[in-house]
């Protein structure tokens, strides 16, 4: 932990941390030209309009957006208020707001890393606007009202003042979750189920408490922190909307993990520094790793609910489960806390389904970023595969790990699968393409008894810190496919994922697939991307030899290469695509390639043009 920690006696003009904004006014624009709710896909309602009709239909069932909503909540026998984040959440990872090379790029120089974190960005990099390397200035409260701009609460990006909606998501300035109501209004109704449950097995069971949305950023910063209480309501209000909750899935009772079990996965130093935020008013274990006094349970209350839900799911109580849970937990590794995890939940989810009989546990992580944590905790373990499909750009996307080559140690050598893009902008199709060639035929081989799926959803189209491209839909799919895995034994447990329509709508699709409804398939185009195919031939040539079963594979993507390779060299233009389409007229003045073609092959095409005519002359005369 750094140094940087408020006894609760010091409170600077704050309250304790239980309101996540009681430390903040309101903006001047939450009250003002407030317009109407409508009706989105009859799943979701939301305040202000959102002009990106393309970008509704695919995020349908989404969050609920007001311009103004407070909630109350009731936590060992005190009411306090739950209102919208705004202001004192903050944002971590590698920003999106400067696009080159079809990469994102943080906006400064990266800070220097302290000593519990791996290479990547931080918060501060995504949000700094100072042009001068060292000048941090804008960071501190102090200078937080220094410019003008408003942060979108949809997904934490900054916008000038000038800006009626967010230039990243197209949300209306002033929005906020609204719908979480409807969703704690049946919390009280919901069943709940336990092991001494005399039910046969149930369908899905859905892990939630209301005390994990006390977890949340104190320390007053000019920019809203992505992981964020919201999060969660967003995703609540959306199943709510969609007829889900209660009335098609059960509850699991919450409780707080044990120390003896935390064991299993982390160093007794690690626990007990995680449960010592509960005296400060706020702490910090990396720059972008916050706790408040709420911390330490909401993150026990996220592992005890994982933990449960694996054990209810081996013991055939229940089907397959949503934990609804944060803080997220996958770069939590044996003995520190980063990337905004502070308990590693699939790993203890694994390690209980474990204690309940499951000899093989599949972990399967879709989240944007590597899970360095749960790589860790079972980098030498045959038990246990982790599968993972992330950002990597050589090293250079948070948080470093997660190459090809990484496979694991001694017996577990062949058990870390890590499947790292090349570029941004990585959609359905090249996730598709590697669970067809990579993860469904390992999984088969390996014959799980559970499958947990390390459920990120911040390479969702329109996440800040991704920049990624996958759909609903193709969360959906990858859903559906996994579920032929472990005989439909599936635990989804939420990690990342900062933009709330994005989240909202890619986990209510998720859960439709665990209630038993048909994966959403679209009718375009299905090619995987080149950079797909050369980042998934690359796992192949590496996982062959602990994995015979890819060598089929590796034959069929390699001549699929070749092909493709073949199609750009006799069409004598090879083009790369861009994430999202050809993207708008202004994308190719940015990269130059307007300015390539107009100059560069205009003149190319003249010159050939007048040496053909030259040449027509010369033939023609005697």
């Amino acid at each position: 932990m750094t140094s940087d920690m408020r006894p609760l006696n010091s409170q600077k003009g704050q309250t304790c941390g239980v309101s996540d904004q009681a430390c903040h006014s309101k903006s001047k624009n939450d009250n003002d030209g407030k317009p109407s709710r409508a009706k989105v896909n009859g799943v979701s309602s939301l305040s202000g309009s959102h002009n990106d009709e393309k970008f509704l239909k695919e995020n349908s069932g989404a969050c609920n957006l007001n311009s103004d909503h407070a909630n109350s909540l009731s936590v060992d026998g005190v009411r306090v208020s739950i209102a919208r984040s705004e202001l004192i959440d903050n944002s971590d990872h590698d920003g999106c707001l400067h696009v080159k090379n079809e990469s994102c790029m943080a906006c400064d120089d990266l800070l220097q890393e302290s000593d519990g974190e791996q290479h990547g960005g931080t918060l501060e990099d995504l949000f700094s606007f100072n042009d001068e390397e060292d000048d941090d200035s804008d960071w501190e409260p102090s200078a937080r009202l220094a410019l003008d701009r408003w942060f979108c609460l949809n997904c934490t990006v900054p916008n000038m003042e000038d800006f009626a909606h967010c230039q990243n998501c197209n949300e209306l300035k002033g929005s906020a979750v609204v719908g979480y109501d409807a969703f704690k209004a049946h919390l009280a109704q919901a069943a709940f189920l336990s092991s001494d449950t005399a039910l046969p097995s149930v369908s899905t069971a859905v892990g939630f408490d209301e005390r994990m949305l006390l977890h949340s950023e104190i320390e007053i910063k000019p920019n809203p922190h992505p992981e964020r209480p919201d999060r969660l309501r967003a995703i609540a209000a959306s199943l709510a909307a969609a007829g889900i909750f209660p009335s098609k899935c059960v509850m699991v009772p919450p409780r707080e993990i044990t120390k003896e079990e935390l064991l299993t996965a982390h160093t007794s130093d690690h626990i007990d520094s995680v449960e010592q935020t509960k005296n400060m008013l706020y702490s910090y274990f990396t720059s972008d790793t916050y706790a408040n006094g709420h911390s330490a349970c909401a993150a026990k209350l996220a592992a005890g609910i994982c933990a449960d839900l694996a054990s209810l799911i081996v013991s055939g109580h229940a089907r397959n489960g949503f934990a609804m849970v944060r803080p997220p937990g996958h770069h939590a590794g044996v003995k520190q806390a980063m990337g905004f995890c502070l308990h590693n939940n699939a790993a203890v989810a694994a390690l209980a389904a474990q204690r309940a009989g499951a000899k093989k546990v599949l972990i399967v992580d879709w989240d944007v970023h590597h899970g360095n944590g749960t790589q860790e905790i079972f980098d030498g373990d045959n038990s246990v595969l982790y599968i993972s499909l992330h950002r990597h750009e050589d090293g250079s996307f948070y948080p470093g790990t997660g190459a090809a080559h990484e496979v694991g140690v001694m017996d577990g050598q062949g058990f870390s699968v890590n499947i790292p893009w090349s570029r941004g902008g990585v959609g359905d199709n090249d996730y598709i393409f590697a669970f067809q060639h990579v993860v469904l035929p390992i999984a088969a081989e390996f014959a799980p008894d559970i499958t947990i799926i390390s459920a990120g959803f911040d390479a969702a189209r329109g996440d800040p810190l991704g920049c990624c491209d996958v759909t609903p839909a193709g969360y959906s799919r990858m859903t559906s496919m996994l579920t032929a895995c472990s005989q439909g034994k599936l635990l989804v447990i939420l990690e990342g994922g900062y933009n709330l329509r994005s989240i909202s709508s890619s986990a209510t699709e998720v859960v439709k697939v665990l209630l038993g409804d048909n994966p959403i398939y679209h009718t375009g185009a299905t090619e995987p991307s080149e950079e797909g195919i050369q980042t998934v031939l690359q796992v192949l040539s590496i996982q062959q030899q602990f994995w015979p079963v890819l060598v089929p594979s590796f034959a069929s993507v390699l001549s699929l290469q070749r092909s493709v390779f073949s199609k750009y060299t006799s069409e004598g233009n090879k083009k790369r695509k861009h994430a999202g389409g050809a993207g708008p007229f202004w994308w190719k003045w940015g990269s130059k390639r307007l300015l390539y073609e107009v100059l560069f092959e205009g003149r190319c095409l003249r010159k050939i043009k007048d040496t053909c005519k030259e040449k027509s002359n010369d033939e023609a005369e005697p």
